[in-house]
């Protein structure tokens, strides 16, 4: 199975809009124009009366509960309509615009009153509504027009199509395309910035709760050892000895997990020696045998260089502890203005992005940097992870 969460993907505007100059023959071009003019009056009157009740029933309804959320799930209604229309337009007039960006979840928009603000505010659904108002009187004068120009104006009903339909082509592109995508990006980008703090706020709570339970503890056991054997030194120096020696068993220890706690802070050897020894560091460790590649003739942004780096180190700690693989291999490389990391392993398969093992929290971490997270794991194996990440110029040292 293949999971991906990405940016959505999106249609080449232009490539099917330039059609041949109208003349007086009947080609397809203009048998499609004259199909799409017929069919705009009840095309038209749907989205009229369907906007004109979103509206109606949901202002009316504002001061209740209600009535923003009917007024949303209007909005968003709107949007299918809008999305019909464009494929009405691709298939009978050529025009291709891109497809708008999906409003967030409701759970990466941090809650329903988020959403709810958000869909509201929505441009998309908006414009949708005010090209439906808009199309009303167009449907009827283009449907009224094209009808009689069918039995009383046949020889020239070609130029009249054209010229009704390339009306209908800027409507198309100047309501129903995605000229808001910046606004869209930038609300995106808000819900991203909430994912990313709570991230936050969770890797402080493992650092206390690691500190408190490992070098914390160990502490506090060595001060009473120690403060034990300061009292036993003169009455029984080889017990003091020995309390000594486990004490100094426990400074060891506590060193270790101090230097663990750090590195996943953020590995010296990272920020010293770059991704390639850092990740064959942290490959050395893992159970299965990893082959590591990287090819950078650069580094990336020292942000960026630390969320691969910890995308790749729980990646393969998933390996270590789920995947029953015997060989791994970490390939990172660039790409344009992007970089790539891919993760794959010879185990069982079967991971899903909802599966328990971080691979939901990963995908949203690399969501919030504007990144892509695709993850094919096959039942019976192998699982492939490709992440990337915008590469960022690192900027001056």
């Amino acid at each position: 199975m293949t999971e991906r969460l990405s940016l959505p993907n999106r249609a080449p505007e232009g490539d099917g809009d330039r059609l041949p100059p109208a003349r007086l023959a009947y080609d397809r071009h203009t048998w499609k124009e004259i199909a799409h003019l017929l069919v705009n009056l009840p095309v038209a009157l749907v989205g009229f009366v369907y906007s004109v009740t979103v509206l109606t029933t949901g202002f009316w309804l504002a001061v209740t509960v209600i009535g923003f959320p009917l007024l949303a799930a209007g909005l968003i209604g709107a949007r299918m309509l809008g999305r019909m229309e464009r494929a009405r337009a691709r298939a009978l007039l050529g025009v291709r615009v891109d497809e708008p960006s999906p409003l967030p979840s409701r759970r990466s928009a941090g809650g329903f009153l988020p959403w709810l603000w958000m869909a509201l505010k929505d441009s998309v659904g908006w414009r949708t509504v005010l090209y439906d108002f808009i199309r009303l009187p167009w449907g009827i004068l283009t449907f009224v027009t094209t009808l009689t120009s069918l039995f009383v104006l046949w020889p020239v009903l070609p130029f009249i199509a054209r010229g009704l339909a390339n009306a209908d082509r800027a409507m198309v592109r100047g309501l129903l395309s995605p000229s808001d995508e910046l606004e869209r990006r930038i609300a995106e980008l808000e819900s991203d910035r909430g994912v990313v703090v709570d991230t936050a706020n969770a890797d402080l709570r493992r650092i206390e709760r690691d500190l408190h339970d490992g070098a914390q503890a160990r502490l506090v056991n060595l001060a009473m050892g120690l403060g034990l054997a300061k009292e036993k030194l003169l009455e029984d120096p080889d017990s003091a000895a020995e309390m000594v020696a486990e004490a100094h068993g426990e400074v060891k220890l506590a060193l270790q997990e101090l230097r663990d706690l750090a590195r996943g802070i953020h590995p010296a050897v990272l920020t010293d020696r770059g991704l390639d020894a850092a990740l064959s560091s942290v490959a050395s460790r893992c159970t299965v045998p990893v082959k590591v590649t990287v090819d950078l003739v650069e580094r990336p942004a020292a942000a960026i260089e630390g969320i691969a780096y910890f995308t790749v180190s729980e990646l393969l700690q998933n390996i270590s502890k789920h995947s029953g693989a015997k060989t791994a291999s970490v390939e990172v490389w660039r790409a344009d203005e992007r970089l790539l990391i891919q993760v794959e392993d010879d185990g069982r398969g079967g991971a899903r992005l909802d599966g328990g093992t971080g691979m939901q929290g990963l995908a949203e971490r690399l969501d919030a940097v504007d990144g892509l997270f695709v993850l094919d794991s096959p039942q019976g194996g192998p699982t492939t992870v490709t992440a990337e990440l915008p590469w960022r110029d690192r900027g001056p040292a």
